[in-house]
């Protein structure tokens, strides 16, 4: 190991870290992936975990100010003590502990969080809930406890994450009649990466079909084993439809809090997490921060991620304005330039210089960063094993539904039987999605979808990270494509380069059938020897060839911004005002 020798502070970005120690973070994100911790580019690691990944670099790495490193208890440490890392063990009081609700969907996360508030209120909070920050607070017995009212469906991956990573202790929904399912397990591996106590709340147990005993012994083999059995795991039996248990659940919740020793210092550094952002019309830009040290107030100067502002107002989760906040409290703000993302650390400066000191070196970090990544296609994989460099495939593999996923593992795992090792990743059903670009480009992976859209924003991250996309809709083309790499007979991919976009106005009938779509070029050019993707929400509605392209009635080749034009799409006349089209080219990929 290399002497050389490196101050980090307490908390530290993915990002940051990687410009210290002079290496990518997707190199960092991969080690981190090794060790079971799942993080993004702009997550927050505590020292311990800095450290380890730069010690894999040749790093020794010390802590900033501080004469030892951070106190290790068993091994891993909470966030709330990676937040008061740096405070007088003298001045820490104990706060409120932070909940966040996970669990698959349908199994009364919802529900549950209006059971909670219902009880809260009837004990006599008066006016109740007023304003939808994204937290709030309740009392249980004089003592405070911090809800995170984080959504729980599949699409919101990783507002889950964001929620788990924020707070002290998870509860964990699961409904007594259906058991442990796909996203309960998800939840369980974002609480296990964020190192934080899991109490599981066993719903539905008025429903007559409702197993309890079933359901322990699905959650013993994901290591969360009751503690009536010997494990660790509080299990607390509810029915948020009855309002059953909710007593119990909350006593649970401050048991583990009391166990855990959550505390912090409300004078120290002003430090804490951003829950989520939205831009409304009449305020600008509102966040939710939830303080995890210090005590906000009215006026400070607040930098998170590559925003900062100084504080207009704060507002608690009644509506009500409050001129300070607290550990453990959230707050929506006012007076942040921009929208942070949520997730981001805050931090309270000293001046607004300071401020955007900080923040124009985390933007040209960025900009450093931006296009690092080499795209790992099949026909590199073979150059590399052919070099000695490779010598497995990582896949994440997509499919429709679930009775096709399991044939097209069974012939990819088939042929991952020779020289080269196949290792698939991750398979799961549903289009192809931002988590899984991250998750290819942190491990070097190439995706493949059976009968799977990639949605929009997956793509524009694939192009960015440098990840390969292989769509597919006959399983033995898929098989013989990745067969073929392995021997080095692929032929050279076609990658996708989008020309230009426009907008739909107005649809036109046509005598002969068919219809004319009346657009307006938003921005490059669209292509009449082109392909088109038509977009409508969120959904991508065709894929195919521009059959058409007019401009007052005369056929063009092309059409500019700003300029508009009839464009008519192939075998296809389902077009509404409102749908985006997207024209795009395949280009022959070099071979290098």
């Amino acid at each position: 190991m290399s002497d050389k020798q490196i101050e980090l502070p307490a908390l530290i970005t993915i990002r940051d870290l990687a410009q210290k120690i002079d290496t990518s973070p997707i190199q960092i994100i991969k080690n981190l992936m090794k060790n079971g911790v799942m993080a993004s580019i702009n997550q927050t690691v505590d020292f311990d975990t800095a450290a380890i990944v730069a010690a894999e670099i040749g790093y020794e790495a010390v802590l900033e100010s501080q004469e030892a490193p951070v106190e290790k208890e068993t091994g891993e440490v909470p966030l709330w003590r990676q937040m008061i890392a740096n405070e007088d063990e003298a001045a820490l009081t104990m706060r409120a502990p932070v909940v966040t609700i996970l669990g698959h969907v349908d199994h009364g996360k919802t529900s549950l969080l209006d059971a909670i508030r219902d009880a809260n209120v009837a004990g006599g909070e008066a006016g109740g809930i007023t304003q939808h920050i994204g937290a709030y607070q309740v009392e249980h017995h004089g003592k405070p406890i911090t809800f995170l009212d984080t959504p729980g469906h599949a699409a919101f991956t990783a507002m889950r994450a964001r929620g788990a990573q924020g707070a002290d202790v998870v509860v964990l929904v699961v409904a007594a009649d259906d058991g442990v399912m796909p996203q309960t397990k998800e939840a369980i591996a974002h609480a296990k990466a964020a190192r934080v106590p899991i109490i599981v709340a066993l719903n539905k147990i008025d429903k007559a079909n409702a197993n309890p005993d079933n359901v322990k012994k699905q959650l013993g083999d994901n290591e969360l084993v009751p503690d009536e059995w010997g494990g660790n795991t509080i299990i607390v039996p509810v029915s948020a439809k009855q309002k059953s248990g909710i007593e119990d659940l909350l006593e649970a919740i401050l048991l583990v809090a009391d166990n855990a020793g959550i505390r912090a210092n409300a004078k120290g550094e002003v430090i804490g997490t951003v829950i989520e952002a939205q831009l409304d019309k009449s305020k600008g830009p509102v966040a939710t921060l939830l303080v995890q040290n210090g005590t906000l107030n009215t006026g400070d100067i607040v930098v998170a991620g590559t925003v900062h502002g100084r504080l207009r107002a704060l507002f608690d989760f009644r509506g009500n304005t409050v001129q300070k906040a607290g550990p453990s409290v959230p707050v929506a703000v006012m007076g942040l330039s921009e929208l942070p993302a949520a997730g981001d650390v805050f931090r309270v400066v000293a001046s607004e210089k300071e401020a955007r000191q900080i923040v124009a070196e985390r933007v040209e970090a960025a900009r450093k960063q931006a296009g690092a990544a080499k795209k790992m296609t099949l026909e590199e994989l073979f150059a590399r094993y052919k070099a000695g460099e490779a010598r497995e495939l990582n896949l994440i593999l997509k499919a429709d539904v679930q009775g096709s996923l399991e044939p097209v593992v069974n012939e990819i795992n088939n042929l991952g039987k020779g020289e080269i090792k196949i290792n698939v990743l991750y398979a799961e059903t549903g289009n192809i999605t931002e988590n899984d670009v991250m998750l290819a480009s942190a491990s070097q992976a190439i995706i493949v979808g059976f009968s799977v859209q990639a949605e929009v924003p997956a793509r524009r991250l694939a192009e960015t990270e440098g990840v390969s996309i292989r769509l597919y809709d006959i399983i033995y083309r898929l098989t013989e494509d990745v067969e073929k790499a392995l021997k080095g007979m692929l032929a050279p991919e076609f990658t996708e380069k989008v020309t230009g976009k426009a907008v739909v106005l107005v649809v036109f009938g046509l005598s002969k059938g068919g219809k004319v779509a009346g657009s307006k070029v938003l921005e490059g050019e669209i292509r009449r020897n082109g392909k088109a993707r038509l977009t409508r929400g969120k959904d991508i509605v065709y894929e195919g060839e521009i059959g058409s392209l007019k401009h007052e009635k005369e056929d063009v080749r092309e059409m500019r911004t700003g300029f508009e034009c009839g464009i008519g799409l192939k075998n296809f006349s389902d077009v509404q005002v409102g749908d985006l089209i997207e024209c795009f080219v395949l280009e022959k990929k070099e071979a290098e």
